[in-house]
């Protein structure tokens, strides 16, 4: 299916557990609600695409490879319900497009994926997740979940959904769509 829309999703704290430059397969906690709510989104006929900023491995804090094995044990435990990941390894200062809340991973996913951003959304826990919605000009989720009570209150906009998780997010965005 090409130009699908996309529910473009942040990793960390969003789909997973928050643990601070996770390295080690042995550190990830998804959350229990995730696996739900991607049936749900990919049901409705979402392409699902993870996209991360992952500085720690500019950082040397852990490797490319170590990331890589995180996503292939998130894609057994999540039934391989994610079309793709995208992730940024650069760090904050290093002015990259593909850092969030640059759009450069979404744009990169609608080329690769064959995806639109007509009816698309970004979810995430933190203030650039937001920001990288209104930046590509889809609709925004933000869940309090990770940063999500911290990051809130930091926005500047508010997102289009605002919610406790993202069952509640995924709840919502299908209500709205």
């Amino acid at each position: 299916m090409s130009n699908r829309p996309a529910i473009f999703l942040d990793r960390d704290g969003t789909l997973i557990k928050e643990v601070n430059f996770l390295s080690r397969v042995e550190d990830l906690e998804i959350y229990e609600f995730t696996l739900g709510s991607l049936r749900s989104l990919k049901n409705a006929g979402f392409a699902l695409v993870v996209t991360t900023n992952q500085s720690g491995i500019g950082r040397g804090i852990y490797t490319e490879d170590d990331m890589h094995s995180i996503h292939r044990e998130m894609d057994k435990r999540l039934e391989g319900l994610i079309d793709g990941y995208y992730f940024c390894p650069h760090l904050p200062d290093e002015g990259c497009k593909c850092r969030k809340p640059g759009t450069g991973m979404l744009d990169s996913a609608c080329v690769d994926l064959g995806l639109t951003t007509d009816g698309s959304w970004m979810v995430g826990d933190k203030r650039i997740d937001i920001e990288t919605a209104i930046a590509a000009n889809i609709r925004s989720a933000m869940v309090l979940t990770g940063y999500g009570q911290e990051h809130h209150k930091l926005l500047e906009q508010m997102p289009d959904v605002l919610a406790e998780d993202l069952g509640r997010a995924t709840a919502m965005i299908l209500r709205v769509d």
